[in-house]
């Protein structure tokens, strides 16, 4: 499994944190930055994680920025880009069952880093439940392609 990371200037240090459980997860990350604490435009950034995933280059990404609002809605203007912002484990959870999540976007300014690692390990350790919610999933693909109005 290949992860695309990304965060603005405040989710640096919460992505630095998760970048330490991948690694001791021995799992595989591309970092697409930021690097450091100056400022940096989140539309940027979840641009670049979204293109990762949307590609196939990486299976999921991770993307923190204040409040993960403003990655959420930069990333699902790519098609085939379902992020989901969670604040706990919960959400992330029903996030990969019924939606068949690919990106997680989370707030740095409203979750800790305890907490942070707890969602990513059970957003990346969830499988999509299929089923019913395969039908939804269609759904919103055609709504991508503008076939349901």
């Amino acid at each position: 499994m290949k992860i695309a990371l990304g965060s603005d200037h405040a989710g640096f240090s919460l992505k630095e944190n998760v970048i330490e459980y991948i690694e001791a997860s021995a799992l595989t990350y591309i970092d697409h930055g930021v690097f450091s604490e100056d400022s940096a435009d989140y539309p940027d950034i979840a641009a670049s994680v979204a293109q990762a995933v949307q590609s196939g280059e990486s299976e999921y990404g991770i993307l923190i920025c204040g409040t993960g609002i403003g990655m959420a809605i930069a990333a699902n203007k790519y098609q085939g880009i379902r992020a989901a912002l969670c604040g706990e484990a919960y959400s992330a959870k029903c996030a990969r069952e019924h939606n068949d999540a690919n990106i997680l976007t989370m707030g740095s300014r409203v979750i800790g880093s305890g907490l942070v690692l707890s969602i990513v390990d059970v957003f990346l350790n969830t499988s999509f439940a299929g089923g019913r919610h395969n039908n939804r999933l269609h759904k919103i693909s055609l709504l991508e392609n503008d076939k349901m109005n």
